[in-house]
């Protein structure tokens, strides 16, 4: 029991390790108006992720998706995946891999009185190399958001 505990253990600490996340930065809206927020990424050398479209209903995808509330996601916009020959997959699979980011496109509501309006998020991944998978991960997010009219 207690080498399964060191072994998930160490798997998840390698795993935080591997994406860096940074805080989001906090964003002036207007209420009524859309606002775009770019959310930067960082893979640690070796590894990539899926691409946010895997070739494979078994193959986990980048994925970031936020709470709806006043303010809400339209569209999140990930950047063109390069492609990454593996050995267990017969074609090259499109990942993200190095420094890239994520696009999101809020619409604000009118309605939003003026002030901190903190929106959560959660980004999920599964980071590889080309020896093994890890196992997948979910980050919790918080965008703060000041609202002016």
């Amino acid at each position: 029991m207690l080498c399964a505990f060191l072994a998930a253990s160490s798997l998840s600490f390698a795993q935080s390790n591997v994406l860096m996340v940074p805080k989001p930065e906090p964003v002036v809206a207007k209420a009524g108006a859309p606002v775009e927020v770019k959310l930067p990424l960082q893979l640690r050398e070796g590894y990539h992720v899926n691409s946010n479209m895997p070739p494979d209903p078994y193959l986990i995808p980048l994925r970031l998706t936020w709470g709806s509330g006043q303010i809400n996601a339209a569209e999140v916009v990930y950047p063109k995946p390069s492609l990454h020959k593996v050995e267990f997959f017969p074609s090259p699979l499109p990942v993200f891999s190095g420094r890239f980011e994520l696009l999101t496109r809020f619409k604000v509501a009118a309605s939003v009185q003026p002030g901190l309006v903190n929106v959560p998020g959660k980004l999920r991944y599964q980071a590889c190399n080309d020896r093994m998978c890890l196992p997948p991960k979910t980050i919790d997010l918080t965008l703060p958001v000041s609202v002016t009219r």
